[in-house]
């Protein structure tokens, strides 16, 4: 449900599809990507991967991006 309500791709508008389907594969691998280690949720009040122990730190965004280089 989070996927759907917070990615724009899922929540489909009109007849108009994603023609590549690596494009979307990508955005969707860069979403749970940031979700899990930048965003800090409200109940654990860190990221997914800190709370779980597989980093020390919350990443920045440039973090992320960093990965993609």
């Amino acid at each position: 449900m989070t996927i759907r309500i917070q990615t724009r791709r899922f929540t489909r508008l009109t007849n108009a599809h994603r023609k590549k389907i690596e494009n979307h594969w990508c955005a969707v691998a860069l979403f749970f990507m940031f979700y899990n280690f930048c965003r800090v949720h409200s109940t654990i009040k860190t990221s997914s991967a800190v709370a779980f122990g597989l980093e020390d730190h919350v990443w920045t965004i440039e973090e992320l991006l960093g990965l993609l280089d």
